[in-house]
């Protein structure tokens, strides 16, 4: 049976017989595949029909289960029986779109066997087939294979999302576009929840408009939901429907094995935790042909690899490799050759590893931590046992409790297929603007029937008209104010015609200027001493942007507090006594996913109930009958949810939030908000009650988040009133309020410059010529002032912050619970010295920076000691106190 959603089909039916599926193709193409694969597999053949009886189809299989063959394999079989009967056309059948440069050297390589394969056995049945042309085109692409694409054009055209754009509007090769058959869409999961994706899905509109329907395809890693990424993927027809699309899901095919290593007895010896994961991979390396061992950050790559060489003796030096985004391509490329070939036992990468870069057999992949997401983690597990009948191995290695239970949930989450969800950007109105200027270029557009072309991508089907004509009338100047400020208008409007076309020059503008990728720039820090500033090295924007003034941070081993932020310079003071508030990692960590964190929050309520209720005991069983723990594992989460329970009486989940204050050594006071709700939702609720919190004490209130909960703290002699607090906060407007607290930071002004860049308001180059971060910086500063909330540039900088790297929607949603009762908030009565082991997570991730594996420790045993202590001098009758809001 096939489950029917409107248009959009999830194909539940058998797949059809090997014999059925090689009916539909030419005798070569059979003979070739027989020869070759023997049998299809599971993808194939659900997906080889329905691409030759041209059904748009969205495949979702693991990684090595044969999508590329499925999607190919019917396409090279149409354009061969073409040239079969003469009527092979010089012009683009197919597009096939891929995020990655190196994805498509990859396909282009791997697409020449069937390709060549077919040619050879049809020869031998008395056939003479023509080569089919299979050219890619991106930005590297020499001018002179560009031109002679216009002569010779590909019958197969391999390309990313950018340079599809600019293919679109070249005045001679958009023209080959118009009669286009399929489109191929690879690593959907990677496309379509960013804006990158959005800029594709109006492309493919434009590319629908003038070449009519096309059969698309897309292929994708395991991913959810799978109706709307299937909506993105084919877009809406002229009467609003989602045009029809066959969903096949093929999830089952690949074998798992994944476990979950705690390294020691008790977790709260770090050091003794950390050399025992360096034992572990050691032991592992040296087992594995190949093995891949992925971190969180490219620092941490590096220092693991640094100092597993060092384990591993001048003998493996050469045989372990490091891999991550900003290593050059060239020595990416060396690694990823040295790993197929056999040259290196192992790899540490962060995150570019990921996808399917062709890297040879792997035989094991480890994770140190919790990848962050089911899916991630699945992508990742996925490279090992990369043949679709091997099993993929995984091992994933927790180094703290927070780790322990993620790592626990995640695992159970893949094997039982529960997936996260993925959150598709809609109405991004800098994106909007880029794509209406490169429409301009097309032809003169009727405004209705361009708003009707745009309203067909799925990022932008609910864009309200208002907001569609605000974007056209910014592009036309009609804001005469920005001209004094060297905005000028990019396309001509005609408000009584209702048209708009190109105005000369915006072609080269579209050029060098589109993309949706934003330059990053470095912030030179300088230290104020005696009168004088001196230069102690760089920031990351992702870094800086979280900073406020009196935030102190680790830089070169030091420990420096921010007195001022201006343009691209941060200056400082030493601070020697202070600990830090903002990890140096937080600008480039993933955000654990809101799915993820509900069953974490589901599976501490159950350990909490299993305690209180059945003891112990249960606790035991059920960790080891349905999480496959081991003795280690099932220890450590026993004495972490005891030891929480003893301080604060309860534990944190989902359906309830702890507020418990501290005081540190330097006399600052805490107020910790344990909210498990991942960081996207934790970062929204930490700047509205920081902001709150400010206003009621006057002071700068400094903040440190986690996807557990967020730490807010203050100056010494300011003590915080978390009743007070609470009660203001749950009074306040929480949307206005958001939005006042991130107005005049970095944050807001790093994001409105990548949302004027993508806007075409401040270019990023300008006839050629590279206009300097410094410079757009200045920009900014000039601009934002002059421009009211509701303009588009403005509005779109609010939406990108609040709806994509921050979760105002959900964070809103947890506090209108609140208010209703369905989350009670506990705020914790207890000695302000103790600081309870849930909450030593959330102020170590802050302190990172400071403290060694050593002083980690130390901070922790201390903590317990003086909390045993503490507990114990009160006595039982206040164990555990805690008021309930």
């Amino acid at each position: 049976m096939t489950e029917i959603l409107g248009r959009i089909n999830i194909v539940k039916d058998p797949p059809p017989r090997d014999e059925e599926v090689f009916k539909l193709l030419r005798t070569y193409t059979q003979e070739w595949f027989r020869t070759t694969f023997g049998k299809f597999l599971e993808p194939q053949k659900y997906a080889i029909p329905r691409i030759k009886a041209r059904r748009s189809t969205l495949i979702f299989s693991p990684t090595g289960s044969g999508k590329t063959l499925a999607a190919f394999l019917g396409i090279l079989d149409e354009l061969f029986r073409l040239a079969e009967d003469n009527k092979l056309d010089d012009k683009v059948y197919c597009i096939y779109i891929s995020p990655l440069r190196a994805l498509s050297n990859d396909i282009h390589k791997n697409l020449q066997i069937p390709m060549q394969g077919i040619r050879k056995t049809a020869e031998k049945l008395g056939y003479e087939l023509p080569e089919i042309r299979i050219l890619i085109r991106h930005g590297d692409t020499p001018s002179h294979h560009r031109s002679k694409m216009l002569k010779y054009p590909p019958h197969i055209i391999i390309t990313t999302p950018e340079s599809l754009a600019n293919m679109m509007i070249a005045p001679k090769f958009r023209y080959l576009l118009y009669d286009v058959s399929w489109v191929i869409v690879d690593e959907v999961h990677e496309l379509s929840d960013s804006k990158r994706g959005a800029h594709l899905s109006l492309s493919l509109e434009r590319l629908q408009h003038f070449a009519g329907d096309f059969t698309r395809i897309g292929l994708s890693a395991t991913q959810a939901p799978v109706t709307e990424i299937a909506k993105w993927l084919v877009g809406f027809d002229e009467n609003g429907f989602p045009r029809p699309c066959d969903i096949i899901q093929v999830l089952n095919i690949k074998q798992l094995d994944l476990k979950v290593i705690c390294p020691t007895d008790d977790l709260k010896h770090k050091e003794a935790a950390s050399q025992k994961m360096y034992e572990i991979l050691k032991d592992l390396v040296k087992r594995h042909r190949t093995t891949i061992i992925f971190t969180n950050t490219r620092a941490g790559a590096e220092a693991l690899a640094y100092k597993l060489k060092k384990i591993m003796g001048k003998r493996w030096e050469s045989k372990i490799g490091v891999h991550h985004s900003s290593l050059g391509r060239e020595i990416r490329l060396d690694v990823e050759n040295s790993l197929k070939d056999g040259k290196l036992r192992a790899v540490v990468t962060s995150t570019s590893l990921e996808l399917g870069i062709d890297i040879g057999y792997v035989d094991l992949v480890v994770q140190i931590g919790s990848p962050k997401s089911v899916i991630k983690g699945l992508q990742r597990i996925g490279r090992a046992g990369h043949a679709i009948h091997k099993i993929s191995r995984g091992i994933f290695v927790a180094l703290d409790e927070d780790d322990l239970i993620e790592l626990l949930v995640l695992s159970a989450c893949a094997y039982k297929g529960k997936l996260d969800r993925v959150s598709i950007p809609k109405n991004c109105l800098d994106v909007l603007a880029q794509q209406l200027v490169a429409m301009s270029i097309e032809k003169r557009w009727n405004v209705d029937e361009a708003y009707k072309v745009v309203r067909g991508s799925y990022n932008f089907h609910e864009l309200p008209f208002e907001d569609f004509i605000a974007v056209l009338n910014y592009l036309a100047g009609k804001h005469v104010d920005l001209e004094y400020q060297k905005v000028y208008r990019k396309l001509w409007l005609d408000d009584q015609e209702k048209t708009f076309g190109r105005k000369r020059g915006s072609r080269v503008i579209f050029y060098l200027n589109q993309g949706t990728i934003p330059d990053e720039t470095k912030y030179q820090v300088l230290l104020k001493k005696n009168g004088r500033f001196v230069r102690v090295g760089h920031l990351s924007e992702p870094f800086a942007e979280r900073l406020i003034i009196d935030d102190i941070f680790v830089l070169a081993g030091r420990k420096y507090k921010v007195t001022s932020i201006k343009t691209d310079t941060i200056v400082v003071t030493e601070a020697k006594e202070e600990n830090p508030t903002v990890p140096s990692w937080i600008g480039e960590q993933l955000p654990r996913s809101f799915d993820l964190s509900i069953e974490m929050g589901e599976f501490q309520e159950r350990v909490e109930r299993l305690l209180n209720n059945s003891g112990e005991n249960e606790v035991v069983k059920m960790l080891i009958d349905e999480y496959g723990a081991d003795e280690k594992i099932a220890n450590n989460i026993l004495r972490y949810f005891k030891d929480q329970i003893e301080v604060t009486g309860c534990i944190p989940n989902h359906r309830r939030i702890l507020i418990e204050t501290w005081v540190d050594e330097s006399g600052r006071h805490h107020m910790i908000f344990h909210a498990r709700y991942g960081r996207r939702i934790c970062d929204a609720l930490s700047r509205f009650f920081a902001y709150i919190s400010s206003e009621i004490h006057g002071c700068n209130v400094g903040i440190g988040v986690t996807d557990n909960g967020f730490d807010l703290v203050f100056p010494p002699l300011f003590e915080p009133d978390p009743r007070k607090i609470l009660a203001e906060s749950l009074s306040r407007d929480f949307a206005n309020t958001l939005r006042k607290a991130i107005k005049n930071t970095e944050l807001f002004a790093n994001r409105f410059r990548h949302v004027a860049n993508r806007s075409f308001m401040i270019l990023r180059n300008y006839r050629g010529t590279n206009i300097s971060v410094k410079k757009q910086r200045i920009r900014v500063n000039a601009l934002v002032p002059l421009l009211p909330d509701d303009f588009p540039v403005i509005k779109e900088t609010y939406r990108e912050i609040l709806d994509d790297y921050m979760d105002a929607r959900g964070a809103e949603e947890i506090l209108s619970k609140v208010k209703t009762g369905e989350i009670e908030v506990k705020i914790v009565e207890k000695n302000p010295r103790i600081l309870s082991p849930f909450a030593q997570g959330i102020v170590l991730a802050v302190l990172s920076d400071v403290l060694t594996m050593e002083d980690r420790e130390r901070f922790i045993i201390a903590m317990y000691e003086r909390m045993k202590s503490l507990v114990d001098q009160a006595g039982s009758q206040n164990q555990g106190a805690f008021e309930q809001h």
